[in-house]
């Protein structure tokens, strides 16, 4: 296996991209999934949300990339530049797909939390003239082939959001309304938004299931293609759902929930 990492910014050592490339065989080409971990938007939760989930992903046919995105605790950067740091990291999978093995049409993106928020935003606000401006690459070339959500930040209506996320987000600025509307995914669902996977827990006392509910029914009636799997119990946070990512708790471990990653990846193989 390559493992390695690559800055995406000049002179920034807190935005990087952590690459997990499996050894080739034969002929066979991976496809490849980018992972963004949550935290908030304060931090990045890279030991349970990034390299497990990462190594997951590689016995089923993927090779894997964790993005390290800005975050408050580090630096106060305001949206978009975390999707200017996304679209910087596909660019590169991309850019490298030969090198890294993996078929650059089918590059998915699979974000936890806030992590899911960057991950959605991606997918649905991958067009934004703001990104363009930032890189030159081809229209639509930072545009995931699809996007698995988990329990994720999406709403900024104020009766189901996760306020410390947003302010974060926007490095304590005042939230406005266009600003919040800007960034609340369920608003900015269009057609060119790309098929998602989304997957929540009923309980979850962090991020309100409602997220995902809204976000599904947005993609509902835009007729766009999505699976959406709400589990009846479990706290924020559940990752891999499994003995790996439960820090010696009980409560982390769901057996059916386990199977996500499993169950995504045929998911994917609908896609084409």
């Amino acid at each position: 296996m390559i493992f390695e990492r690559i800055y995406l910014e000049e002179n920034n050592e807190n935005v990087y991209l952590d690459v997990y490339v499996a050894d080739k065989v034969g002929g066979f080409v991976r496809d490849a999934i980018l992972v963004i971990p949550g935290g908030g938007y304060g931090s990045v939760c890279s030991d349970r949300e990034g390299e497990p989930i990462a190594l997951a992903f590689i016995p089923r046919g993927y090779n894997a990339f964790v993005l390290h995105y800005s975050v408050a605790s580090k630096e106060k950067r305001a949206f978009p530049d975390q999707l200017i740091q996304a679209s910087l990291a596909m660019k590169h999978i991309k850019d490298n797909a030969e090198r890294y093995n993996i078929n650059p049409e089918r590059v998915f993106v699979t974000g936890f939390s806030a992590g899911g928020h960057l991950a959605g935003s991606l997918g649905i606000l991958w067009h934004i003239k703001e990104v363009y401006d930032a890189i030159d690459m081809p229209y639509g070339y930072n545009k995931p082939a699809g996007i698995m959500l988990n329990y994720p930040v999406v709403t900024s209506s104020k009766e189901y959001w996760h306020m410390g996320s947003f302010n974060n987000l926007f490095a304590g600025e005042e939230l406005t309304e266009d600003k919040l509307t800007s960034v609340s995914l369920e608003k900015q669902v269009s057609e060119k938004a790309c098929p998602a996977y989304i997957l929540h827990t009923a309980n979850d006392d962090v991020v309100n299931v409602k997220n995902s509910l809204l976000l599904a029914n947005a993609y509902s009636e835009h007729g766009l293609p999505f699976e959406l799997h709400v589990y009846p119990d479990g706290p924020h946070g559940m990752a891999l759902a499994n003995e790996i990512t439960s820090m010696e708790s009980a409560r982390f471990i769901d057996t059916a929930m386990e199977k996500w990653i499993e169950n995504a990846v045929l998911w994917t193989k609908k896609i084409k």
